[in-house]
């Protein structure tokens, strides 16, 4: 293909990008707009998969069959939504096996919160109410990305990730409306959870090395610190509603600007849990890596009665 040629189809496809045209699979698009899904996409469906680590610690510990049967049911729903993303992944031309040795291997990134550990039940409401709740302020604008199977596969995660903000924030509101000592283990599991909330939502937009160009192909609608800017604005009220104290002394709200002013994030902590020498990162690989191990023989049996169900039809063909 002549550089002209790739020159009309790069002009072809911003001018699709600008009129909030859907790529899809078999369309043509530069080189670094794929691989920059394939980063992304993947990056969403491990951070669905490792997620599920954190909670399943207290599915056999759940104060109540009630709370079994909806984290059980929390947990399935994040399964879910981890394919859900690996197949739209794979229509950009990698296989699963590629993403999986991507993340077993560490060259593919998850959510830094997901590396953090779950100490008591309010854990379960915390990352119900503020994990979740600053998932959905970053993907509902991805029901509207440019790539037209990561937005499709976002309008049911968008929905079912909302019933998970609500189910924690009611885990949070029972115990702060609980005896005193389940009081302060919701504020202590706030305390804990605040800070690394905000820091999921990726680097400030002046150390974001991604940001720009996503914002440009309108893979992201919003930058990092608009969309945690919103999750701060919507969440005080929250907790004030409920009688837990946001963990930040400079909080303040800001009359002029019609936001809330806050700080104390640990950007030097975010870098190092990012790059692996977070308090769990170990324990979430290896469980991956033992899973994918262990379940071999799983695999193993689907392809073979797959391959045993294509020869029978073979021959009944013949």
């Amino acid at each position: 293909m002549s550089e002209i040629e790739i020159k009309n189809l790069e002009q072809q496809f911003n001018d699709r990008i600008a009129n909030d045209e859907k790529i899809e699979p078999k369309d043509w698009m530069p080189e670094k707009y794929r691989q920059t899904h394939i980063r992304q996409i993947s990056q969403h469906a491990h951070s669905e998969i490792v997620g599920m680590l954190p909670e399943a610690n207290w599915i056999t510990r759940a104060p109540s069959l009630k709370r079994k049967v909806a984290l059980l049911a929390k947990i399935q729903d994040e399964a879910g939504h981890g394919l859900y993303l690996y197949s739209a992944c794979e229509t950009l031309g990698i296989s699963r096996e590629e993403l999986y040795e991507q993340l077993h291997s560490g060259k593919a990134k998850y959510s830094s919160i997901f590396n953090y550990p779950t100490l008591t039940w309010a854990d379960m409401g915390a990352i119900g109410w503020l994990v979740d709740g600053a998932a959905i302020i970053n993907q509902v604008p991805l029901c509207s990305t440019s790539y037209g199977p990561y937005a499709r596969a976002m309008v049911r995660v968008c929905k079912e990730e909302s019933f998970h903000q609500r189910q924690g924030f009611q885990i949070m509101m029972t115990l702060a409306e609980g005896t005193p000592e389940q009081k302060a283990m919701a504020q202590d599991a706030l305390n804990r959870w605040w800070f690394p909330s905000l820091m999921m939502l990726g680097p400030t937009d002046d150390a974001s090395v991604h940001t720009e160009q996503s914002m440009k192909w309108k893979l992201k609608r919003k930058t990092n610190d608009e969309l945690r800017q919103q999750f701060v604005d919507q969440t005080v009220p929250q907790a004030t509603m409920i009688g837990l104290t946001i963990p930040d002394p400079s909080l303040k709200w800001n009359e002029k600007t019609n936001h809330y002013e806050f700080d104390g994030l640990d950007w030097d902590e975010f870098w190092q849990v990012v790059k692996g020498h977070g308090p769990c990162n170990k324990d979430r690989i290896d469980a991956r890596k033992n899973a994918w191990s262990n379940g071999k023989w799983v695999r193993d049996a689907a392809m073979a009665y797959a391959d045993k169900e294509s020869d029978k039809r073979i021959q009944q063909a013949i």
